[in-house]
Order: C-alpha cells, then structure tokens, then sequence
C-alpha cells in the first residue's frame, strides 16, 4: 500500500513538473532576460503627519531616470519637491541626463491635505542591459492634514539656472574691477570716513563693514521682492514666448557689457540719491550705514546688466531665500575691495588701466550664457549644443584676440591655449555644417504598418495572407528602441530576412489607455520587446525577442525560432 501512494505521489509530481515546463515554454514571457517592473522599482510610501516619504528599491542592475520622477496633488498642497542629485548618465540618443541606479528615497512636505486626498507619482526606469519599461504612475491615498498657520520654509530646489548664488559673490567680486566701479572706491573710502583717516584697523574695518552691509540691506530687500513676485508667475515664466523674451534681455545686457549702449538710473534721480546719501555723516556707524543703503540704489552703467541679470535669475528660480543670499552674497563681492581700500588706502588696489574694460567685456560672455541655457530648454539638445559651441568660439576667440597684446613665454602659452579651446568648441558646428550629406544618406524606415490597439492587431493578424507577423513596439523614451531603428533595422541583410514577412509597429510613447491595454493584452514588461506570430495569428512560442539585439543577433533569432 505504501508503495502505491509513494508511486502516486511521484506520478502527480512528474506531471506537475511535465506541466510547468509546458507553461514555461509557451509562456509570451518565458524568454525574457527582464523581470516586471514592480520587481525592478519596488515602490513603497509611508505617511507620518505632514511629512511624506516615498521610496523606491532598485534592483541591481536597474536604474530610475531622474526626470522621469513626477509629483503632483490632487485635493492637497506639497512644497516643492527637492530630489537628490544623481549619477551622470550619457546615451548616444538622449545625451546627458541623471539616473538612480541605487534605492531612492524622496521627502515630500504636505502643507494641507483634504479628507480623500491623494498624490499621483509616476516615475520610468530601464535595465542597464537595454530594456526600458513604461512611465508607472501610482496614486498614494493621503491622511488628512490641516494647514499650517504658518507655512514650512520651501524645500531646496535646484535653481533653473546655470549658476548657484556662490557665483554671485564671484559677478560682485568681477563687477568691482570695472572701469565705473574701481576708481570709485578712494573717493567713497574718504566720504565713509568723514575725510579723516585716524583710528584703529578695527575702527576702520567697521565702518567699511557697515556701509557694506547697508548696500547689502537694500540688495537682499531687492531679492525678496523680485523672488516673491517671481514665485507667483513661476509657471508662466516657464512658457517658451517668456523663456525666448527673456533670452533677447539677457542679449541686449550682454550686449551693454561690451559697451553698444549704457543701461543706468535717469541722471536726475541718481543725482538726488547721491546728495542724500552725502547728507549722511561720515565716521558715526548709522550715517554710514544708511548711505551704503541709499548706494545700493545707485546703479552705474558698469552694475546694472549684471543685477539685472542676476534678478532675472531670482525672479526665474521663485525661491525667496535664493533670492535673498544672492543678492547679499553679490553686495558683499562688490564691497570686499572697498573695505580694502577703506583699511590700507589705494596703495593695495592694481593701476587702472583697459584690463577693466577687458574685465567689463568678460562679464558679457557670462551674462551670454544665461540666454543659451533658456533656449536651450525651448529649442532642444540639438540646437543647444549648437549655441553653446557658438559661444564657446566667439568667447575663446575673443580671449585669444585679448592675449595678444600681451608679451611673453608666458602669454604665449594662453593664447596657444585659447586658440586650442576654440576649436574644440566648434567641433559641434563643424559636424552640424559637414555632417549634414552623411545623415542624408541615412536608410529609409521599414515599412511598417501602424496599429494602435487590440482590435486593429487582430484585424492585422487576419490579413496576414498566410506570412508570419512581426509586432515592434517602440517609444521614444526607450533608448533601445532607436538602438533597433538606426543599427539592427537598418542592415540590409535583416532587411532581406524581414522581406517576406507581415511588419506592424506601436507607437506607446504616449502610454495612454489604449496602448496600455495593448501592452496588457500582448502581457510586455517593457521595451523593447518584438513579438512573431504565424499565419494562423498565434504567437510563436519562445519567438519574444526583449531587450536590444545587434543585426547579426537578430537574424540568427529570425532564422532559428521566428519561422
């Protein structure tokens, strides 16, 4: 009897297994090197009062695109959202971009949450080996959360810009090198003073401290202002028509540094500001004071294109506190020499001489660069490369231009060295300029039939007359998708092999209803993923092909399970 069941139970487990090796083999995903993408990005949240904190486990291997992350409320208010730095990460189609390769946890700050509100994230990442899953949104269900009567300071984010605030202590530093500025400094040294030198180092030091910091008043006064108002208009000033505006006024104050015209207070007005900051008694530390406040109203040709650049900034990145410690930190860059000049005299500042007006003109190659940066982001990476090669010359080749009159070993070397990095820079323009016959000649598309949901494939499937079928399914945001397009589909031999066949493509960049359904009917992880079905519009067994194949690859595929 013991031997009969002990037979039993090892007939039931051969069939057992004889089964599941079936259902493996004629498995849609039985051949995939991919696992699903709940597995590739385990994403978890928890909610502790106000204080949100979505995570994400990246499975060795994997990476998350960095933005690719998107938040956003329904029936609630977050602050904005600072995700951490991530690794650099280049591909040949999409160039520079950040990825997270590691786990992933993401501070969210719930300023109000009504009962029943919830938190869309949505969020797409690829395997490292080629394989790109769709966008995956996710909605969090929120506690409730009464707002705060007095709202959290906002969360650091990065700046839209292509500087930090520490550059504006370097603009200040810069700008007090300039022909209006410099030879401005002995007089107001004196005028701070009251026209007596006596005292201590310390004395002196904190009277120069103090109308520094009077200028330094009226600046941050100035980047709160221009922060605030710039934070209600954030989402407008993120429309490509305000993105272009502001690209021709930074131009025109680049355009003010190399001396086309002046951009200053009307005379009289900074006529009156000077006579009542002159009111101001020099040597108490509340007259100096409130003159370094009234000078930091007074613009002179020299400063106003670098404060109006620098505002722009503020007002671009809507950050109050940015726009605060940006403007302080540029009034203090600008004031470290007059306390120099207020302690030791004039003796420690260099001559004057044209190196401020070369000084002046370099400033206007970095305002240039604000203009690029935003136009970048309206006209894409293509152009983008293209204006900032453009400036790379023209500011290289001016450096070189200025060496010149410079004599030396020494000069020799920087103008060898300027010269070298003007063209590297314009290896962009120079592919874009000679590049253009070889991408002439680039091969035409397959010719794919378009289908876009379940039904229009098995209408397709029905038409076959008598071929096999291959399904691409493509997006643009799979990286190995054009990897197929522009190396595999290309190669006249697949082309030749993929003559006889019946070819149909979906576009699922949009990942919309219908495309999802799609994916779910044809059970795909991700991209990307090319399927073959026979004449009768079954799919053929371990036919799947997942993740990108090189063309000798792909036709050993075609040639051995796609038949």
């Amino acid at each position: 009897m013991a031997a009969r069941i002990s037979c039993l139970i090892a007939s039931l487990l051969a069939l057992f297994i004889t089964l599941s090796a079936q259902a493996s083999i004629f498995s849609p995903n039985a051949n995939s090197r991919f696992v699903p993408v709940d597995q590739a990005f385990a994403f978890d949240f928890s909610q502790q009062g106000s204080q949100l904190r979505l995570n994400w486990k990246v499975k060795q291997g994997y990476y998350l695109y960095r933005q690719q992350i998107h938040i956003t409320a329904q029936q609630a208010q977050i602050a904005p959202v600072a995700l951490p730095p991530g690794e650099p990460h280049q591909d040949e189609f999409y160039g520079k971009s950040e990825i997270y390769p590691q786990d992933l946890s993401v501070p969210v700050q719930l300023r109000q949450a009504a009962a029943g509100a919830t938190l869309s994230v949505t969020y797409q990442g690829c395997a490292a080996a080629g394989f790109c899953y769709p966008p995956e949104t996710r909605a969090i269900p929120l506690s409730a959360v009464a707002a705060s009567a007095t709202p959290s300071a906002p969360s650091a984010q990065p700046a839209p810009l292509p500087f930090s605030p520490l550059w504006a202590l370097l603009i200040g530093i810069g700008v007090a090198f300039t022909p209006c500025v410099l030879p401005m400094y002995p007089l107001i040294a004196g005028i701070i003073l009251g026209g007596q030198r006596s005292g201590s180092l310390l004395r002196l030091f904190s009277l120069a401290l103090i109308y520094v910091l009077g200028m330094a008043l009226t600046y941050t006064l100035l980047g709160v202002v221009v922060a605030a108002a710039g934070l209600r208009f954030q989402a407008a000033l993120q429309h490509p028509y305000v993105l272009i505006g502001l690209s021709l006024i930074f131009t025109l104050l680049a355009l003010s540094m190399f001396g086309l015209f002046q951009l200053q207070l009307p005379a009289s007005v900074q006529t009156r500001l000077t006579l009542w900051s002159n009111r101001q008694q020099g040597g108490s530390l509340p007259g100096v004071f409130f003159m370094g406040a009234l000078a930091g109203l007074i613009c002179s040709p020299c400063t106003t294109a670098p404060l109006s650049a620098i505002l722009l900034y503020i007002a671009q990145s809507g950050n109050l506190w940015a726009g605060a410690g940006t403007l302080w930190l540029y009034a203090m860059g600008m004031g470290l020499p007059l306390i120099v000049v207020t302690m030791f005299g004039n003796r420690l500042l260099p001559k004057s001489g044209p190196w401020m007006e070369t000084v002046k003109q370099g400033f206007g190659f970095v305002i240039l660069a604000l203009p690029v940066f935003l136009l970048d982001r309206v006209l894409g990476e293509p152009w983008g490369v293209r204006l900032w090669s453009a400036l790379g010359v023209a500011c290289f080749a001016w450096a070189f231009c200025t060496s010149l009159r410079g004599h030396g070993g020494r000069w020799r070397i920087v103008q060898i060295a300027m010269l070298g990095a003007a063209l590297i820079s314009a290896r962009p323009l120079q592919e874009w300029v000679w590049g253009a016959p070889a991408a002439a000649q680039t091969a035409t598309p397959l010719p794919f039939q378009r289908i876009a949901s379940p039904a229009q494939l098995d209408q397709a499937l029905q038409q076959a007359d008598g071929r096999v079928t291959m399904v691409d399914l493509y997006a643009d945001w799979c990286v190995a998708c054009k990897e197929f397009e522009k190396y595999t589909f290309s190669d006249p031999a697949v082309r030749e092999a993929l003559g006889h066949l019946q070819l149909l493509q979906a576009n699922v960049t949009a990942n919309n209803a219908a495309d999802n359904a799609l994916l779910q009917r044809l059970q795909v992880l991700g991209l990307p993923t090319i399927l073959f079905f026979d004449a009768q519009g079954h799919e053929i067994p371990a036919s799947r092909v997942t993740g990108f194949l090189d063309a000798e690859d792909f036709r050993a595929h075609l040639h051995n399970r796609a038949r």
